[in-house]
């Protein structure tokens, strides 16, 4: 199938893109950055966008930056711009691991960062790590702009708080101090297909005790979220086979678990469970 008929517009400022968005936005307007889940959708016709504003002519949404001390990921930004580490460090190095859970080549040569945070899917590797890490979200509109946190940003299955003639121009992730140590792990059937369960750990060691944990779990629920009570259960712990186990026991427990044709909630719930596990020992 071909998409329905659409208007194109092709802004070369960010002023001129939210102007544009303002004007198309109440007609089903939409942004196109990488096109990865838009496109595809408009070709069979299950979305069918009135207008769309591509963003890719506007230079400064290609760049990686530091803003305030955070690393500031523009709206244009390639999934593949973090096969090498993008920063020194930690933050560096969990940005490459985790990339290369996504999808496929081609397609983390033309998805971007901020999009498949824009587009909110569940089983998204990069909505989970911003949750995880505590990112903050730079919406612009004609009215100005935010800053929105993650875990205010993402509001359920492909649902944000962005409002519909909002571009989110940037996305920022604080740094990670040079002992932290990083876990992710995810579950999917064949390699490049979605996540049904993905787990992201981060914690510091102080005299061989776990500080500053963070727990997040992604693809099981409507949205990413940290595990608060498996957090709580790391905390000035040794980094032991016994303390994975009851926080990744803990982490199954939270767990309001989708349910589908596919998976039921109960072989979710056993997934995070085993993912969690599987990051804690990668970290350590």
């Amino acid at each position: 199938m071909k998409p329905a008929p659409f208007q194109y517009h092709a802004p070369k400022t960010v002023d001129e893109a939210v102007t544009l968005l303002a004007a198309v936005a109440p007609a089903d307007g939409r942004v196109l950055a990488g096109g990865q889940s838009l496109v595809p959708t408009m070709a069979f016709r299950l979305a069918r966008p009135a207008h769309l504003v591509d963003i890719n002519g506007i230079p400064e949404l290609g760049c990686i930056t530091s803003a305030g001390g955070k690393l500031a990921i523009g709206a244009c930004v390639r999934h593949a711009a973090f096969y090498r580490p993008a920063v020194e460090g930690p933050l560096g190095r969990l940005l490459a691991q985790v990339v290369r859970h996504i999808a496929h080549h081609p397609i983390r040569t033309r998805g971007t960062f901020c999009g498949s945070l824009a587009h909110a899917d569940p089983a998204s590797e990069w909505c989970l790590l911003a949750v995880t890490l505590g990112a903050e979200m730079v919406a612009q509109s004609t009215r100005g702009r935010r800053v929105i946190a993650a875990q205010d940003f993402f509001a359920g299955i492909m649902t944000t708080a962005l409002a519909e003639d909002e571009l989110l121009v940037e996305a920022r992730l604080p740094p990670l101090p040079g002992d932290t140590r990083c876990g992710f792990y995810e579950f999917s059937r064949r390699a490049g297909d979605f996540a049904i369960a993905m787990a992201l750990v981060t914690y510091r060691l102080v005299d061989g005790r776990m500080i500053e944990p963070r727990i997040g779990v992604g693809g099981a629920e409507p949205r990413p979220r940290r595990m608060d009570e498996a957090e709580r259960m790391l905390e000035g712990q040794k980094p032991r086979p016994q303390v994975f186990a009851a926080a990744a026991a803990a982490a199954a427990a939270a767990v309001d678990a989708m349910e589908d044709s596919s998976y039921s909630a109960d072989y979710r719930r056993d997934l995070v469970r085993t993912v969690t596990y599987r990051a804690l020992e990668g970290a350590a």
